[in-house]
């Protein structure tokens, strides 16, 4: 437990600090540009990059290229030179193809996201998608930059890169703010200042890939173009990442069926302001800062032991692993989960209530962020599952379990579309998210259980969960009082949000620390010992 625990601090540290600039990124867009027709158009073209890049790369990346990379260094000749370059040759010319198909077809990608959107909101969100598109190129490039040095225990440029990237955003908002007249008004916004949002953000990837092109070329790596692909093994990529790639391509199916329905929600709504997918994107961003921070942290330090017991043929001690990694992640996303469902608008307020993002505008999105918290447990849980399968190098399973999910989640979603008013579909879609991850998490449970043998400490778990429960419900409780007094009081704006989140986040989250260490919770108390040992020094 200390070592996971200590490892996982390290990690997180570096974590929190890309976390948190992102998360001003995001508050200086909003602020710029609002949650309405415009926050929407940019969020939609923001979004198609990743999905494309997710689908050709980023699914297979650490799963399947990493490993090629390190096999190439181990067993050819020339310590896998060659191959990396052979690799970086395909991926240049690959992705910058794919970005200027992208840039072409970028009013097909904008219909294939959204549903009924207004003829003007589709030509704002098209011209956005053609400045953002080329920066698959860079993304992709810069990616397996980052694999190759993570290859050669280089960690510092690929934490650090992403930092660049957001401070670079944050000042292209800050100019936005300044040189524009049209807020968020999507009517009102010329091409210079779709220019500045649209070149401004690909600029930020750019800066991001030149790092890390820079620190790969200081660790060693010179590249030279190969055209030798038929040594490039893309066949063995292909087997061994089909898989991978099943599981990214129905996840990103999944958030294509969000996309449309929440675009459709804003249609539905007509004049009136409801939540759509800037709300839904900005509220899935803070609801993951948890899962980020800690769950990542402890997801990266146990898989690579677990793959060893796996190796050993250690069952029992990957049941201790997983266990203990669950119980470690919980002592920190329970109370989150919980003070989320209860202060969701109070964070949203505060982070976005402010410039072209009204307040009511930022309630919307707490509201969504409320719902989002019922699902942070079982989300993380699930993430843990999902390392069990890859510990034995079992890429079939989750896809198999993805596909339960997207069936679950599109099937709630739509029948929440067609059922509830346009002001709540956003939320439902949130509470669909919900549901298909506990169906999700209860099969794959259910297989991981199967696959290791004698289960996965079902019982310990349990177990640990409820008496975190106990212990963060009366810190909930305090949260909720705060929330009651502080909005009878002062209503809801940025500051009173501000004293909920002191008032209630504060004392709820003391309360939780100091009951929880009163029931002897070992995780907590393992968390605390670090912290006043750190402190201490």
């Amino acid at each position: 437990m200390s070592r996971m625990l200590r490892a996982s601090a390290i990690m997180a540290a570096g974590t929190m600090v890309s976390r948190l600039t992102g998360f001003v990124r995001t508050a200086v867009l909003a602020s710029a540009i609002g949650v309405a027709a415009l926050g929407d158009a940019y969020n939609i073209a923001y979004t198609i990059p990743f999905i494309l890049f997710d689908l050709l790369i980023g699914g297979v990346l650490s799963s399947v290229i990493v490993p090629m990379i390190v096999k190439a260094q181990k067993h050819d000749a020339d310590g896998g030179r060659a191959y990396e370059q052979r690799l970086m040759t395909v991926a240049t010319l690959a992705l910058v193809v794919i970005a200027v198909v992208g840039v072409l077809c970028a009013p097909l990608l904008i219909g294939l996201l959204t549903t009924d959107l207004p003829a003007l909101d589709a030509e704002v969100a098209t011209t956005l998608a053609r400045y953002i598109l080329p920066q698959i190129a860079f993304f992709g490039i810069g990616a397996i930059a980052g694999a190759i040095l993570n290859t050669r225990d280089r960690f510092a440029a690929p934490m650090w890169a992403p930092v660049l990237n957001n401070v670079v955003v944050i000042g292209v908002g800050l100019l936005y703010h300044f040189v524009s007249r049209a807020g968020g008004n999507l009517h009102a916004v010329t091409g210079s200042d779709l220019a500045l949002l649209g070149l401004g953000t690909t600029a930020g990837i750019v800066i991001q890939s030149i790092v890390l092109v820079i620190s790969v070329h200081r660790a060693g790596f010179r590249f030279v173009p190969r055209f030798d692909l038929r040594n490039a093994r893309l066949g063995e990529m292909g087997r061994a990442g089909v898989w991978t790639l099943a599981f990214v391509l129905l996840n990103q199916v999944s958030y294509i069926v969000t996309t449309n329905l929440a675009t459709g929600a804003t249609a539905k709504a007509g004049a009136e302001h409801v939540a759509g997918i800037a709300s839904y994107s900005y509220a899935f961003q803070l609801f993951q800062l948890p899962y980020g921070i800690i769950a990542v942290s402890v997801i990266t330090a146990m898989l690579p032991r677990m793959s060893r017991y796996v190796h050993e043929g250690e069952y029992g001690a990957i049941r201790e692993e997983f266990a203990s990694g669950v119980r470690l992640v919980s002592c920190v996303i329970v109370p989150c989960g919980l003070l989320l469902m209860v202060l969701g608008p109070a964070v949203t307020v505060l982070i976005f209530g402010h410039g072209s993002t009204s307040v009511d505008d930022a309630v919307n999105m707490g509201n969504v962020l409320q719902v989002f918290g019922l699902a942070l447990v079982p989300f993380s849980i699930y993430q843990l599952l999902l390392r069990v399968f890859y510990s034995f190098g079992d890429t079939r399973t989750p896809a198999l379990v993805a596909a339960g999910n997207l069936a679950v989640n599109a099937t709630v979603s739509y029948i929440l579309y067609l059922t509830l008013p346009p002001r709540l579909i956003v939320m439902g879609l949130a509470a669909s998210f919900t549901a298909a991850y506990v169906v999700g998490g209860t099969v794959a449970w259910t297989l991981a259980s199967r696959k290791v043998g004698g289960g996965l400490g079902g019982r310990l778990v349990a177990s640990g969960l409820s008496r975190m429960y106990t212990a963060a419900i009366p810190a909930a409780v305090v949260a909720l009082a705060a929330l009651w007094a502080i909005t009878e009081f002062a209503g809801v704006t940025p500051l009173s949000s501000a004293i909920m989140l002191v008032a209630g986040g504060g004392l709820g989250g003391a309360l939780y620390l100091v009951t929880s260490h009163r029931m002897r919770i070992a995780e907590i108390s393992s968390i605390i010992g670090l912290v006043a040992g750190r402190v201490g020094r």
